[in-house]
């Protein structure tokens, strides 16, 4: 039985799997680690955490963070990143500039990669850089 809470893939499936699906994968990822924050620093209860988590998932939230961490970025994280923001998407949600939710569909991708490459350590490091104006207002 595979265990999908660690999953880890080999370079070649990894480059199999599109630039969507990996984006697909790196929203869940995304998700459930706001989803994680927002409970560990009791920021919001009830329907005040669902709002919560809809504002720090949207694009352009999704965006800025990303933009916090692109210097970060190792050369294959960054091409990964390229990958996902150039990724063809048919529709962008009006809450969103298309230039925000390309960045956002990046960040996600590169958050699938690196979940499908086993590299949790990795994804708290550049997730923690993505909270940190955050932190402070709690």
């Amino acid at each position: 039985m595979e265990d999908y809470f660690t999953l880890r893939l080999t370079e070649d499936e990894i480059r199999a799997i599109s630039s969507i699906g990996l984006a697909h994968l790196g929203d869940a990822v995304y998700e459930l680690l706001v989803r994680s924050w927002l409970c560990a620093h009791g920021r919001a209860t009830g329907r005040g955490l669902h709002r919560a988590a809809v504002e720090l998932v949207k694009a352009p939230a999704q965006a800025r963070r990303a933009e916090r961490v692109l210097p970060m970025l190792t050369e294959r994280e960054q091409a990964v990143f390229k990958r996902g923001r150039n990724a063809h998407v048919n529709t962008i949600p009006h809450s969103a500039s298309r230039s925000d939710y390309l960045k956002a569909t990046a960040l996600e991708c590169l958050l699938g990669d690196l979940y499908l490459r086993g590299e949790r350590a990795r994804i708290s490091a550049l997730f923690e850089v993505m909270m940190e104006e955050d932190e402070h207002a709690t």
